[in-house]
């Protein structure tokens, strides 16, 4: 290493040469071409984040159309998410094992992904029998779990620095989508009828039709645009080294965690979603479009609170982000015990919009603080895949209690979901990662 007398020297003999404008322009750009790129990786993995989660959110304004169409009961309907998302957890477990040991096949893997959208929403426009929509439902949710492994590792690898941020990103991305996707498939089903303008509508078979063209496009797009970067020899791991690695991520409690409080938040999600929407359709006898128009309330807010929930992360640390955030909704679930109808249902939507998506990168960014480099896809794979199949009893419970008794027996239930999430997150192990492939432990 030259001493610091050999750079002195060096560098006064590097001012001594003549330094044009083009040689400065062309060190500029190569400084920052890299930075640019990664930029344009982020923005661009969560701007198909944002249409997959399109593809996602629109399903649950077709939900009572299909509920009337093939005349089924709130627990038949509980049902179906339940198989979507117990078929969301398995798809995660390979889809994460191919993410580790094929990290040059990542683009391979977000298009294989949003094929697998596009033939659950063929099937669902095709579908007049119960048994043919579940499986619909089920290849969704595999489509939109394949995405979650390649994409989160993707970025937790580039953004070590910056990870709450990164996944916060991200997730922006997907609430966009679940914001978008409820008013304009409300708008496509119910239609408009404004200042002369008389549109009927669609019928929601072609919605579905309809929903396959995204996904198809996204599918080219990242065959076209996304080139994998690592070589095949490099970042991959071999399947004893990945099997190694594995048994040691499932020993580690943080990890562990971190999935089961995943888990807790999407059973809350699930739960309140869903059952809100069949309680506007069938108590409040809301349009379509005014269903759509309040679904987007619950994310509007999101688009704004997720990266700010990431930054606040990363430097005030996850725990007490997490804990706030599930305080946060018990409370403004329960809200909807007397906020049930009019501008008070509508605000206590935006306001437990702020937190009910939001905190979900954050558990993930904890998880990846915790998780050795090299390991994860897999890890996410254990987040995604615990989350779902634990929570996908809660839809199946919501649809009973909401027979038995009604949505006020939905809200304290998910109210209920919330509280253990906010007491599981005070006394979690949790990591804090200092360099790239190391954590350390905070008690």
């Amino acid at each position: 290493m030259p001493s610091t007398a050999d750079r002195s020297e060096i560098e006064g003999q590097a001012s001594e040469q003549p330094v044009d404008g083009a040689s400065v322009a062309d060190v500029t750009t190569t400084e920052d071409a890299p930075r640019r790129e990664s930029s344009r990786l982020m923005y661009g993995i969560s701007a198909g984040h944002g249409i997959k989660h399109f593809g996602q959110g629109a399903i649950l304004i077709l939900v009572p159309e299909i509920k009337a169409s093939l005349a089924l009961s709130d627990v038949a309907i509980g049902g179906m998410f339940a198989a979507r998302d117990a078929s969301m957890g398995l798809t995660n477990v390979p889809a994460g094992i191919l993410t580790d040991m094929f990290r040059h096949r990542v683009p391979m893997l977000l298009a294989v992904s949003m094929s697998f959208v596009a033939l659950g929403y063929l099937l669902i426009g095709m579908s007049s029998w119960y048994w043919l929509t579940v499986l619909a439902l089920m290849i969704l949710g595999t489509g939109t779990s394949l995405w979650h492994p390649p994409a989160f590792s993707e970025l937790a690898i580039r953004y070590p620095e910056r990870r709450g941020f990164a996944m916060a990103a991200h997730s922006t991305g997907a609430q966009v989508g679940n914001t978008t996707a409820p008013a304009t498939i409300g708008l496509l089903l119910g239609g408009i009828s404004y200042l002369g303008v008389e549109w009927s509508g669609l019928g929601w078979r072609l919605v579905a039709f309809l929903l396959v063209i995204p996904a198809a496009l996204t599918v080219v797009v990242v065959l076209a645009k996304f080139k994998g970067r690592a070589k095949p020899d490099g970042e991959g791991v071999s399947l004893r080294s990945y099997f190694g690695a594995t048994q040691k991520l499932l020993r580690n409690p943080s990890v562990l965690v971190m999935a089961l409080l995943h888990a807790v938040r999407g059973a809350a999600h699930n739960s309140i979603q869903l059952f809100l929407v069949i309680y506007m359709a069938d108590e409040l006898d809301y349009s379509n479009l005014a269903i759509g128009v309040h679904v987007s309330l619950l994310t509007l807010a999101g688009i704004a609170s997720t990266p700010v929930l990431g930054i606040l992360s990363d430097k005030l640390g996850r725990r007490p982000v997490i804990t706030f955030s599930f305080a946060a909704i018990s409370l403004l679930v329960l809200a909807f015990l007397w906020a049930d109808d009019g501008w008070m249902l509508s605000v206590t939507m935006v306001a437990l919009g702020v937190f009910l998506f939001s905190i979900m990168p954050v558990i993930v960014a904890a998880a990846m603080d915790s998780t050795d480099r090299g390991s994860e896809g897999t890890s996410i794979a254990v987040l995604f895949a615990g989350g779902a199949l634990i929570g996908a009893v809660a839809p199946i419970v919501a649809g009973v209690l909401n027979t038995q008794w009604n949505f006020d027996a939905v809200v304290i239930f998910v109210a209920a979901i919330a509280i253990v999430g906010t007491v599981l997150a005070l006394v979690a192990p949790m990591g804090r990662s200092r360099s790239v492939g190391t954590a350390t432990e905070s008690p």
